[in-house]
């Protein structure tokens, strides 16, 4: 049985620390899922196919990394495709606290699936979508958070 990890998220948008993660990851898996989570409660500021196609695009040359997309419970969406793994990235202890609950309720929910941790090198820790959309927002230049992939508009909405 293949060993396959779900790397689920929203990447709005997709970051070098994401990036940096999933590669770490790939040694441990016979496959990579890197999964867009659609919330329909959830405003983003680039659309699903966009988001997509980043993902494409940045990981095009590794054939253990497979994208896809999914609604609902992240733990049910690894019961269907038959992920026994999530892997997470941990960036500082309020990550921690917050993946912890996450990864016993997905445990529990998912019949056993297992969330394996990294923890982001430090010349990642400091970045997250969330202040990378609040860059783009500001009319600023994120390209340094992002993959070489990836290229928005100063200022996109």
């Amino acid at each position: 049985m293949p060993k396959i990890a779900v790397f689920p998220g929203s990447f709005d948008p997709i970051t070098t620390g994401h990036v940096e993660i999933v590669r770490r990851a790939l040694p441990l898996f016979d496959e990579v899922v890197v999964a867009i989570g659609v919330n329909s409660q959830k405003k983003y500021l680039f659309s699903l196919e966009q988001r997509l196609q980043w993902l494409q695009d940045v990981f095009a040359g590794e054939p253990k990394v497979r994208v896809d997309f999914f609604e609902g419970l992240t733990a049910h969406y690894c019961m269907r495709i038959g992920a026994r793994f999530l892997v997470r990235g941990l960036r500082n202890a309020s990550d921690f606290d917050y993946e912890k609950t996450i990864s016993q309720l997905n445990d529990i929910v998912g019949h056993g699936v297992d969330t394996i941790f990294l923890i982001s090198r430090p010349n990642f820790s400091h970045i997250s979508s969330t202040i990378v959309r609040e860059i783009i927002r500001g009319g600023g230049d994120a390209g340094p958070f992002l993959p070489p992939e990836v290229v928005v508009e100063h200022g996109a909405d």
